[in-house]
């Protein structure tokens, strides 16, 4: 499980951010291009070692365990004026702590975050299946012919040449062989089953919406940062070419 506070981490921007100079706090109105060369680098360490404690600080409060910048700020200026008053065995204690109290959090929140992404892709699967152009196949993959191409269909054992975009329900596109400018080469059997089975309906020439539900997709575990888990996934696919054919 990631951590979300590390010691090491803390200790760094404690350090890094006694570089920052305690004049810029004294007087915010200055002008920080009118400080001299090494002052501007103070500033500019400050900054970057401030802006990697966003992200983690947002996250804690969106599950619902804020931290008080405030006391965050006291914190590190009384470690500036080295007037601590946490032993270095206390505060390892509380960031254990704060971090098991952070981890069960988050595990909850993606517990509640894949049930809803489960409910929501029923609730869309069966309103989608009743639209108009859109055929539902014996797995639950649904498409929509968007061209019907006029070559040969591939097969799953085929290596096709294709145009893709790739998105999630609410239309976040998370891959784009059509925004890289460069379609993309595979083998259909080394894809997931959605691709298997929608691009081997398909014609060369032809274009597909695709519709893959999770268990066709990455399922419970997801792909990395962009796909969560359970996460429905909206596919339009150009078939190109199918290698080994003549063009």
């Amino acid at each position: 499980m990631k951590k979300f506070f590390k010691i090491t981490v803390l200790a760094s921007a404690v350090s890094l951010l006694a570089a920052c100079g305690q004049e810029a706090q004294a007087d915010k109105a200055t002008d920080i291009k009118a400080y001299s060369e090494d002052q501007q680098a103070a500033y500019a360490i400050g900054s970057i070692v401030a802006r990697n404690l966003v992200a983690p600080l947002k996250r804690q409060e969106e599950l619902g365990a804020p931290l008080d910048k405030t006391i965050i700020v006291q914190g590190i200026t009384d470690a500036l004026n080295e007037t601590t008053q946490l032993s270095d065995e206390e505060l390892q204690a509380v960031l254990k702590a704060y971090d098991e109290k952070m981890n069960t959090l988050s595990t909850e929140a993606a517990r509640v975050e894949s049930e809803k992404a489960q409910a929501d892709a029923v609730n869309f699967f069966a309103e989608n299946g009743k639209k108009e152009g859109i055929t539902t196949t014996d797995s639950g993959l649904q498409y929509e012919v968007l061209t019907a191409g006029t070559g040969d269909v591939a097969k799953p054992s085929d290596t096709v040449t294709v145009h893709y975009t790739g998105s999630l329900l609410d239309g976040k596109v998370f891959d784009s062989s059509v925004e890289r400018g460069e379609p993309a080469t595979f083998a259909l059997n080394r894809v997931i089953p959605g691709w298997t089975e929608g691009v081997a309906l398909m014609n060369v020439g032809s274009k597909y919406k695709l519709y893959i539900p999770s268990e066709l997709g990455y399922g419970a575990q997801g792909a990395g940062a962009d796909i969560p888990p359970n996460s429905t996934l909206v596919f339009e696919v150009e078939l190109l070419e199918i290698a080994g054919q003549e063009k």
